[in-house]
C-alpha cells in the first residue's frame, strides 16, 4: 500500500497520477478479457444433427390474394377493468391495454385480417384501414361491455372464382381485406336508407372477372355454405384473446350498408349497486346529519331504492342532456339531446350474500321514528334479506360522453336523501339550467355496455333484426363445423369454462372478504351504544335541520364513500362553462397551435401579436 500523502500534491501532479492509475487498470482489465495463450483442451463432443425446437415453427409467407373476404359483425364482451377503455387513439400512450389494441393482436395472430408489414409475432400499430371497420360503442377507461359489436370485413373460406387462362393474378396491393375481384358474398337486406355506407372498394376493370354465375367456374364459390364451411371465427378468436374478452357470437350477413356505429339504433346499459351502499355503522353516530324531505335521519349506506326509480322515470323521452354529461370540445357538438326509451332500478338477485351483518338490528335503514330503537326490516323504505344488488338499467337511442355516469350520480344523491326526485326535470330544463353545476359523475367500474340493437326501419319494437349464429355446446355446431372436446360453451376450454374461472376467483374473493366483515363485526362488544360517544340514542337527537356531527358521506358508485363536509344542494353548486363557451375556447385555442411555428410548440411559447388600437386599454385581440 502506498504511503502517499496526497494532501500535499499539487493539482497537476494529483492529475497525473490519476492518469498513471486509470493506464494501469484499463491494462490489467484488458489482460483478464484476452482468451489464454495455452488454452486447456475441451472433452471431444459427438456432433448431433441440428434439431428445431418442439414448438418452432417457421413463418409462412402469407399471400392475401389468394383469399376470399367477407364483411361480419361479432358480439364480444370483456371485463374493462383491466383495460384503458375500448378504443385506441393513434401515438397515445396509455398504461394500459385498449380492447381495440387486443382484437388487433388477435386478428393479426390468426390471419383474418392481413395490413401490410405485419405478421402474428409483430402486429404493429393498430390501423383499420382496410378492413371496413365499425365499432357500435365507445366504452370509458374501466367500464365492461357484454353485448359491444363490431363490423370488420376478415378472411373467408369461400373459394376465390377460378381464373381463366391467361388472365394471370391479381395485380395490385392485396394487403386489405376488401372484396377481390369476381368474389362472392352474400348480404341480408338493408335495416334503412338511414344506415352508415362504407366506400366501395375500387376494382382495376382490365383485371375484373367478366363471367356470370352461370359459368361453371362459380361453382366452388356458389356450393359453399356461408355459415357451415365457414372459419369458425370465434373459437379462432377466443384461442388468442385474453380470457376476460371473448367473442360471444358473429353475424355471417350483415344487412347491405351496415355500421355498428350508423345501424345501431338502441344502446342498452346497465349500472350495478349493491344495498346498502357502503357498511351502515349501529347506533346514533351512524344517522346522517342531513334531513331528508320525509323528515328522517337516514342511517348512512342505506339507499331509498323508491325514490330513486321515482327519478329514474323522469329521464324517459327526448332530452337535452348536457346537464348529465361532460362536454367533448374535439366534437364541437351544439346538440344534446337523446331520446330514452327505457330507465329503471332493477333488482338483480334476490339472494343474500355472505355478508350478513347488515341485516342486523341497530344498523336498519332509518331512523324514521325516533321514539324507538329500531325501524323494523320491513319498515318504512322496504328493506328485507340484504344485502342485495341493484341495477340502473337504461335504454336510448344513444349517449353522451360519461352520460350513463353522470344520470347515475344524481340518482345515488336522491336515494342517499341528498336530493329529492324532482331534481332531474330541473336539471333537464335548459331555459332554466343552461350550465351544469359541478357535481362528481358515479364510478366506471359497475357500469356494463349490456347490449347494442340493431332493429328494420320503422320497428318501433326495436327488435334486433341481425341473425347470430352463437357459440353452440359443442363448439361452433351451429354454422357446422365438427366438434372437439376443446370447443363449445361447456367443453374444455370452453366459453363457459372461461367464465367460470374468472367468475369463481372473484367469488371466493367475495365470499372471504364478507366472511371476514362478519367476524369482525361480531368480535368484541355487541353494545351499539359504544359507538355514540356522548352514549345517547336516536330518540334524545334533535332532528331539526342538521347537527354538525361531521362530514357528509355521499355514496358515488365506487366502494366506499366519499366525505364531503356540509353538503351543498346540486343547484346551488359552482357552475361549469356553457357549451358555447368551451367550444369557442378549444377552437380558439387550436387556431393559436396552428398558428405556431415548431420551435414554438417545442418550447411550450407562443409569440403575441400586440396590436395598439383605439381601445382603452390599448390592446386588440
Amino acid at each position: 500500500m502506498s504511503n502517499n500523502n496526497y494532501s500535499d500534491w499539487s493539482q497537476a501532479r494529483l492529475i497525473e497520477r490519476v492518469t498513471e492509475l486509470e493506464a494501469g487498470l484499463n491494462s490489467y482489465t484488458t489482460s483478464l478479457l484476452e482468451p489464454q495463450k495455452y488454452p486447456q483442451p475441451s472433452p471431444p463432443q459427438t456432433e448431433l444433427p441440428s434439431r428445431r425446437p418442439k414448438n418452432a415453427r417457421a413463418e409462412r409467407v402469407f399471400d392475401p390474394s389468394k383469399y376470399s373476404t367477407r364483411l361480419i359483425a361479432l358480439k364480444l364482451a370483456y371485463l374493462g377493468q383491466r383495460y384503458h377503455g375500448f378504443e385506441h387513439a393513434r401515438n397515445n400512450m396509455t398504461p394500459y391495454p385498449t380492447i381495440e389494441e387486443e382484437l388487433w393482436k388477435a386478428l393479426n395472430k390468426a390471419r383474418l385480417i392481413f395490413p401490410r408489414d405485419t405478421s402474428p409475432t409483430r402486429p404493429g400499430e393498430v390501423n383499420w384501414d382496410g378492413c371496413e371497420y365499425s365499432k357500435c360503442g365507445r366504452t370509458d377507461k374501466g367500464v365492461s361491455a357484454f353485448g359491444q359489436v363490431i363490423g370488420i370485413r376478415v378472411r373467408s373460406n369461400r373459394p376465390l372464382v377460378r381464373r381463366k387462362a391467361g388472365e394471370g393474378e391479381m395485380k395490385g396491393d392485396m394487403h386489405h381485406t376488401y372484396p377481390r375481384p369476381g368474389s362472392v358474398e352474400i348480404a341480408a337486406g338493408p335495416l334503412g336508407a338511414a344506415d352508415g355506407n362504407h366506400p366501395p372498394y375500387e376494382e382495376d376493370e382490365g383485371d375484373a372477372v367478366r363471367s356470370s354465375l352461370d359459368d361453371p367456374d362459380f361453382d366452388d364459390a356458389l356450393s359453399f355454405d356461408y355459415i357451415k364451411d365457414e372459419i369458425p371465427y370465434p373459437h379462432v378468436l377466443n384461442r388468442v384473446l385474453p380470457p376476460d374478452i371473448r367473442i360471444l357470437a358473429w353475424c355471417p350477413s350483415p344487412p347491405s350498408g351496415f355500421s355498428a356505429r350508423f345501424s345501431c339504433k338502441e344502446r342498452r346499459y346497465r349500472y350495478f349497486f349493491t344495498q346498502p351502499a357502503f357498511p351502515p355503522v349501529p347506533g346514533s353516530v351512524g344517522l346522517s346529519d342531513f334531513v331528508d324531505a320525509k323528515g328522517w335521519r337516514r342511517r348512512e349506506g342505506w339507499l331509498d331504492i323508491q325514490a330513486m326509480r321515482e327519478g329514474a322515470k323522469y329521464f324517459e323521452g327526448a332530452h337535452d342532456f348536457r346537464n348529465f354529461c361532460k362536454v367533448d370540445p374535439t366534437k364541437q357538438l351544439t346538440s344534446f339531446e337523446r331520446k330514452v326509451f327505457y330507465a329503471d332500478i332493477e333488482e338483480v338477485d334476490p339472494r343474500s350474500g355472505p355478508v350478513g351483518f347488515v341485516g342486523r338490528p341497530k344498523v336498519e335503514p332509518s331512523a324514521g321514528d325516533l321514539s324507538s330503537q329500531i325501524v323494523s326490516e320491513s319498515g318504512p323504505l322496504g328493506y328485507e334479506d340484504p344485502p342485495k344488488v341493484y341495477a340502473f338499467t337504461v335504454h336510448g337511442s344513444g349517449f353522451l360522453w360519461h352520460q350513463v355516469r353522470h344520470m347515475a350520480a344524481i340518482l345515488f344523491l336522491i336515494g342517499q336523501g341528498l336530493e329529492s326526485p324532482p331534481i332531474i326535470p330541473a336539471l333537464l330544463d335548459i331555459a332554466k339550467q343552461p350550465t351544469r353545476p359541478h357535481y362528481e359523475m358515479a364510478d366506471d367500474a359497475p357500469l356494463v355496455l349490456w347490449d347494442c340493437i340493431f332493429p328494420r326501419s320503422g320497428d318501433d319494437a326495436r327488435e334486433d333484426a341481425l341473425q347470430w349464429v352463437y357459440v353452440d355446446r359443442t363448439g361452433d355446431a351451429e354454422s357446422g363445423n365438427t366438434p372437439t372436446t376443446r370447443d363449445g360453451k361447456f367443453g374444455t376450454g370452453g366459453l363457459i369454462e372461461n367464465i367460470w374461472e374468472i367468475w369463481r376467483k372473484k367469488k371466493i374473493d367475495e365470499v372471504l372478504a364478507g366472511s371476514l366483515l362478519d367476524i369482525v363485526v361480531s368480535q368484541g362488544s355487541q353494545d351499539t351504544r359504544a359507538s355514540d360517544p356522548a352514549g345517547q340514542d336516536e330518540a334524545s337527537k334533535s332532528v331539526e335541520g342538521q347537527t354538525g356531527r361531521g362530514s357528509q358521506k355521499v355514496f358515488q358508485g365506487g366502494n366506499g364513500p366519499s366525505l364531503k363536509g356540509t353538503w351543498i344542494p346540486v343547484l346551488q353548486k359552482r357552475r361549469m362553462d356553457t357549451v358555447e363557451v368551451i367550444n369557442a375556447r378549444y377552437a380558439t385555442r387550436k387556431a393559436m397551435e396552428s398558428g405556431t411555428s415548431k420551435e414554438e410548440r417545442a418550447g411550450g411559447w407562443r409569440k403575441l401579436d400586440i396590436k395598439r388600437g383605439d381601445s382603452t386599454n390599448g390592446i386588440g385581440e
